[in-house]
């Protein structure tokens, strides 16, 4: 639609003017149901009331000022991720790659020169550290070399990987981009306790995982564990860019002044989107939702023709399909029924806002069959 764009994203060829809930309308007026939120980001849906109202309260009030200077939205939302996970600290950024390069620096100068064990499936993001901790070949090649120190394994010899040498272990408990995979819990055990053994930090990536959109609120208190460090991103802000490092106490104040920083991070805007983002995804009432509409949805996916494999946890979840996985996301658009996501040959994501009804996905099923009928 215009040529003033860096072609560095394969867009479709679609302008999305408006949204509300699990719906989106594009610039001819035309409405799709849209299971992909943005990737991940709109867990609340689009333009939820409250995240809308907060924004627009806080945007007639103050916009920025840097984090040279303290911020009530800034220190309420630090509070509430603190006491609602790791009880330590919180650093703030604008996104989840930025999360992940803090977490690598704080590794990293815990344990000066220390190598950190990255899992094969895993993603962390395109900026050189966490583009570095995402062993994916296509991803990396042209962007070598790439930052030292990162040992690519399969998550069953991750722990065996782990030494007195690690400075940390980088993973997602379930993959996203390499096709929504879930760490076995049996695994993710054997390495807290590798790294209890030798000192290196577990660092959970919970940008996709995170904020609900597996049935808790973080992935983790799934797993019956409690990682050393946590990012997070997507959905956290509503709709509006923002990251976080999360830690524990005990690795709270490993930064001191001057050690890392970012000019927009947390600033009253964002940070007051992400608290009213919270205010409706820190709900029992709405994580319990999530299972059963996660349960639905997958129920439903299995009964369609074609696919061979669901998987995933809550409202995060992947088909795997008999057929051409891009082609058919791109004639879901085409047809104006779906915003989907493939992220392989074979595998079609879903990941639609966490407040999608039984109404709506019962809708997109009857969608989905029309197309995959077609």
């Amino acid at each position: 639609m215009t040529s003033a764009l860096i072609p560095n994203y394969a867009r479709y060829d679609v302008e999305f003017e408006r949204g509300e809930g699990v719906r989106l309308w594009d610039s001819d007026g035309r409405e799709y149901l849209d299971f992909l939120s943005g990737i991940a980001v709109c867990n609340t849906g689009h333009c939820h009331p409250r995240v809308v109202a907060a924004v627009q309260e806080q945007a007639a009030r103050l916009l920025h000022v840097s984090n040279l200077f303290y911020t009530e939205p800034m220190t309420r939302l630090a509070e509430r991720l603190t006491a609602r996970s790791l009880g330590g600290k919180v650093f703030f950024c604008n996104s989840g790659a930025e999360a992940n390069e803090a977490a690598l620096k704080l590794a990293r100068k815990r344990r000066p020169g220390g190598r950190f064990v990255v899992l094969h499936g895993g993603f962390h993001g395109r900026t050189f550290g966490a583009l570095s901790a995402t062993p994916q070949e296509s991803k990396q090649a042209p962007f070598a070399p790439l930052v030292p120190g990162f040992d690519a394994v399969m998550p069953r010899a991750a722990a065996d990987a782990v030494d007195g040498d690690t400075a940390g272990v980088v993973l997602e408990l379930i993959q996203g981009e390499s096709g929504v995979h879930p760490l076995e819990p049996s695994v993710v055990e054997d390495i807290r306790a590798a790294c209890d053994e030798h000192g290196a930090l577990l660092i959970l990536d919970e940008v996709q995982t995170g904020m609900g959109r597996t049935g808790t609120l973080w992935a983790y208190e799934r797993y019956d564990l409690r990682p050393d460090v946590m990012t997070l991103a997507k959905g956290l802000g509503g709709g509006l860019p923002i990251g976080a490092l999360v830690t524990t106490p005990e690795h709270a104040d490993v930064f001191a002044p001057g050690d890392h920083g970012s000019t927009f991070a947390g600033n009253p805007l964002v940070s007051a989107a992400a608290n009213a983002a919270l205010d409706v995804l820190d709900d029992p009432a709405l994580l319990a939702h999530v299972d059963a509409m996660g349960a639905l949805l997958s129920d439903g996916l299995r009964a369609l023709p074609g696919v061979t494999e669901v998987r995933g946890r809550g409202l995060m979840l992947a088909a795997e399909v008999d057929f051409d996985a891009p082609a058919f996301v791109k004639r879901a658009l085409e047809e104006h029924a779906l915003v989907l996501n493939a992220t392989g040959p074979r595998t079609v994501r879903f990941i639609p806002p966490l407040v999608v009804t039984e109404d709506e996905i019962s809708e997109a099923l009857r969608r989905l069959a029309v197309l995959v009928g077609g």
